[in-house]
Formats: structure tokens, sequence, C-alpha cells
């Protein structure tokens, strides 16, 4: 399956507000779709910046600048977002975007090791050109901090006896061992659902510090847009979406002070722009959109 990106016109309505120049940074650049589809909005004295830790989608954003002398792509972790842009002498930016999660790509290449769909050497790294694999990260991890991270990245009520019958296991080369192994240490899993699908989830999330990493981001984000500068983010399961609901909800809102004064200057950075959900027509044509939200914030005059 080819990458479809999600949400994409609606992403780029939001982060653009009208505008058609500016500099916009696409954090999570992928197969490129988002960033196309900006470059097409915007002007030729435009620019845009894209992030990606994935080597493959950097093979592809080098074709593309080759077209398009309007992008710059960077081989780094949006996480590393302020010291990336110094580096780049980068000042304030109109929009920062970001589509969080695993890509198509990604999942539907057996060699990259992110899908139990089919056979192939577990691996899971986003960047695949260092890093612990996941078999790697698998032998090492101690069967409580395991079942620990399956609790908590993958909310799987089942975490000890999975983590205990990965362990028993010994050296796991593949996926297909893997998710062999927690089907049959699983004892109910949810309907239409591989019983894996938790853990492979949470071993990701680990693996690539993801909740880590975007939660070093969003600060990161809004200190680097201008006023009225726009921040989307795209999120595919509830662990990413509560930690941008939180953030937005935390920097877009007033402390409570009872009957204290409000305290100057206004501590708030952000107000709330948008929640918005797929259409039905996106899900039917793209049904791994039918988990994604994206929510929009815009940096207040002020901050």
């Amino acid at each position: 399956m080819s990458h479809i990106s999600v949400l994409l016109h609606e992403t780029i309505d939001a982060l653009l507000a009208g505008r058609t120049e500016g500099i916009y940074i696409d954090a999570t650049f992928g197969r490129g779709g988002h960033t196309q589809a900006l470059l097409n909005r915007l002007s030729a004295n435009s620019r845009v910046i894209a992030f990606d830790k994935d080597p493959q989608a950097q093979a592809v954003g080098a074709e593309l600048m080759q077209q398009d002398a309007r992008l710059t792509m960077v081989h780094a972790s949006f996480a590393e977002l302020t010291v990336q842009l110094a580096q780049l002498g980068t000042g304030l930016v109109d929009g920062v975007m970001a589509d969080l999660g695993v890509s198509s790509p990604q999942l539907d290449q057996a060699g990259r090791g992110f899908s139990f769909m089919q056979d192939g050497p577990l691996d899971m790294r986003m960047d695949n050109s260092k890093g612990l694999t996941a078999r790697q990260w698998l032998q090492d991890i101690e069967e409580e901090d395991l079942a620990n991270v399956l609790f908590q990245y993958g909310e799987e009520r089942y975490s000890r006896r999975i983590a205990r019958a990965i362990k028993q296991a010994g050296l796991i080369e593949t996926t297909g061992q893997l998710a062999q192994i927690v089907k049959e240490a699983h004892p109910k899993w949810e309907k239409h659902k591989h019983p894996a699908t938790r853990s492979f989830q949470a071993i990701r999330i680990a693996i690539n510090h993801e909740l880590d990493d975007l939660t070093n981001f969003l600060p990161q984000a809004v200190q680097a847009l201008k006023p009225q500068g726009r921040l989307a983010v795209i999120s595919f399961h509830s662990l990413e979406d509560r930690l941008v609901k939180q953030f937005i909800q935390q920097q877009s809102t007033l402390p409570e002070q009872g009957w204290l004064p409000q305290p100057e200057p206004d501590p708030r950075t952000i107000k709330k722009v948008a929640r918005i959900a797929p259409s039905p027509a996106e899900v039917s044509e793209n049904p791994r959109a039918r988990s994604a939200w994206l929510r929009v914030a815009e940096r207040l005059e002020h901050a």
C-alpha cells in the first residue's frame, strides 16, 4: 500500500490560515505528502523545513529537494527542533505540523519489522541506521520492565503474562515469532484486532522514544512560532492524543487563582483553534485514518 496522507487538506488549510507565504516546518516528513501539499500552496519565496529520522524518508526528501529549492531536509528527530533550527540560522516560523506515529511504508515493508501482518526481521527502528533493534531490546530488557512498557505504552491488560512468555522464549528473530508468542500468551483479545496489536505498539513506542520525543517537541514547536503562527498535530492513538490535548489545554488556559487577581504578564502562549476528525469518506478510502485526530493551536500575540 502506498502512503496516503491523513487529513491532508484539513491540515494544510488549518496550518496556512489563508496565508500563501512564509516559513513552515513539517516535523514528520514521512513520504512527503504534507510537505508537497504545503509547497503547492506556497509562494516562490517561501520555505519548508522537513524533519525525519528515517533514512528512507530522507532519500525521498532528497529527490524532492532536487525538484524544489524551497525545501530543506533535516535528518533528525523533531525533538531536536530548537537545536536544528538554530544550526540552520532560521528565526521564528509561520507554522509547524506533525503527523505522528508510524507511516504506511514502514508498516508495509516486512524488512522494517514494524508489523505482524507479514513476517520479517524484528527491527522496528524508525531510524534504522542506529540504535537497538526490537530483537536486541527484548533480549536486554528485564521481564518486569517489559511488562510495564506493555501496560503503559500498549494499555495491554495482560502485560505481565505476555512479558513472561516473551522472556521465556529466549531470542526472538522475527515479527512472526513475536506475534505467535503474544497470541499464545493472550487469553482474550478485542474483536477485529490481532492479539499482538497492543504489544507491537508498545515495543515500537519504547524503542523509538516516541512519547518522550513528543513531550519534548511540543513546547519547542510553540517557541518556534511567530505570533499567529499555527501548530497542527495529527495523532493516531490515545496516548499521543492525550499528550497533545493536555499540552494545548495547559498552554491556553489561565491558572486558577481563586480570589486572587490573574498573574501579569498573561502566562498563556497559545489558543485552541480546532479539533478535526477524518470524514467518513476518508475513513472509507483509507481505514488507517479511522483513529486520527487533528488538533490545531495558534501562537498568541503577547506570547
